[in-house]
């Protein structure tokens, strides 16, 4: 499984690639690409997915005989890193750098001194206008280099690290012929003059290992999660079920997913708005079926450091290969109630799968995720769940080696149950 899983990160340095390497293996299964400015006709039975902005995805499977509700689940494609500018190249004679700013919250020293490739996408110039087209250098390309101890003191009493200054990363000597855009352009098979403009970004490219009881990988958070719910949603196909599942990869939660791509967008409402009217369903069927739904918003989380247990609740310590964790939060930044915690934890007990209950120091506020910035555009039933991993928004992440089977047979079992509500307030997961 963990291997699986590290070659799903390797095949998706950027959110471009996540969803194009997630469609592929969407196709390999049997499913069906739509598009949003296509008329949809659905078949029952099959299996559909759809893409905003090449950078998130939602996919289904359209049951057989009606259904009372959607069963989804929902992870980002989106890591912190370093987006590279529109005029990327800084050169003093010396060396050529690249400009960059920050994209998300990361852990700043972790980038520095590693072997960093380049990745996303180039806008190529065709006859009446453009086409996308997907870039990834794959070999070391660029390296912010450390400030040597001798020249900075400092370095190991506490170090602040401006983006501008310290984190630009150097590409060349200056004294090479091969120009930055030409190795894009090539990368991509396309000529130079031909990019019109691009979508690039740093990212770390060591492979993922397992070692011991441990995986370390560039991008677990949230690719772990991603990887896992994919897996279980191409697993658990069923004939008789009385839900449909959906499976959701979102871009740009790192950054607040306020996009038109994002959890916040309109993209998961207009889908199930629109399978729910192409299956030739009302307004009022939409409205009941979503209310009869649930949604896993699968963002991995902070295990108890071995090194600073005190930044731990003591009540709501997590531990990697200790199960699923759900995340509580009082002021809403996780979504979990007592109704979607109750719900999931029926599913672990059914799938054999032992879960933790996080939940921050009361005096240390935590990040939110995409569960409830989701429910703003499709209010439902939502739990807030992850694995523990360390070092979260490192370039280089680690997580327990047991964890990623646990969250898929979880949510295997969860995508075959249908949420039933009874007038008593009574939930059932049949």
């Amino acid at each position: 499984m963990n291997k699986e899983l590290l070659k799903y990160i390797k095949a998706s340095p950027t959110p471009y690639h996540a969803v194009s390497h997630t469609a592929t293996v969407l196709r390999e299964n049997g499913y069906t690409e739509i598009r949003e400015n296509d008329e949809w006709k659905l078949e029952a039975g099959k299996g559909y997915y759809v893409t905003r902005n090449g950078s998130s995805l939602i996919s289904f499977r359209v049951p057989k005989g009606d259904f009372d509700g959607f069963m989804m689940t929902a992870s980002h494609g989106d890591s912190p890193t370093f987006k590279i500018k529109e005029n990327p190249v800084i050169s003093d004679g010396k060396y050529l750098r690249l400009s960059v700013e920050k994209y998300g919250g990361m852990l700043c020293s972790t980038w520095l001194d590693r072997p960093l490739s380049i990745a996303g996408r180039i806008m190529v110039r065709k006859e009446n206008g453009f086409e996308s087209r997907l870039v990834d250098l794959k070999d070391v390309s660029a390296l912010i280099p450390n400030v040597a101890i001798h020249m900075n003191r400092n370095a190991n009493d506490g170090m602040s690290y401006n983006p501008a200054i310290d984190m630009p990363p150097i590409i060349s000597s200056g004294a090479g012929t091969e120009t930055f855009l030409d190795k894009i352009a090539s990368a991509a098979d396309a000529k130079k003059e031909d990019i019109i403009t691009t979508d690039l970004f740093l990212y770390n490219s060591q492979d993922g290992i397992e070692w011991g009881d441990f995986i370390s990988s560039p991008r677990l958070d949230d690719l772990q999660c991603a990887f896992s719910a994919l897996r279980a949603f191409v697993d658990s196909e069923k004939d008789d079920v009385k839900n449909m599942p959906v499976y959701c990869l979102f871009d740009n939660e790192e950054v607040g997913s306020r996009t038109k791509q994002g959890a916040a967008s309109t993209f998961l409402y207009d889908v199930l708005c629109r399978i729910v009217f192409a299956l030739d369903g009302s307004d009022e069927d939409y409205r009941r079926k979503v209310a009869s739904s649930f949604l896993v918003s699968c963002d991995n989380a902070h295990a108890s450091h071995p090194n600073h247990p005190e930044y731990s609740d003591k009540n709501h310590t997590v531990y990697m290969n200790g199960g699923i964790v759900i995340k509580y939060n009082a002021n809403q930044q996780y979504t979990t109630d007592a109704v979607s915690s109750a719900l999931f934890r029926l599913v672990c007990e059914e799938a054999g799968v032992p879960c933790q209950s996080y939940a921050n120091r009361a005096d240390m506020p935590g990040g939110s995720t995409l569960g409830n910035i989701a429910n703003t555009q499709v209010s439902l039933n939502t739990v807030d769940i992850g694995l523990a991993q360390l070092a979260m928004h490192s370039s280089f992440e680690t997580a327990g080696a047991l964890d990623t089977e646990y969250l898929v047979r979880a949510l295997t079992v969860f995508y075959k149950k249908h949420l039933s509500i009874g007038q008593d307030n009574s939930y059932e997961l049949i």
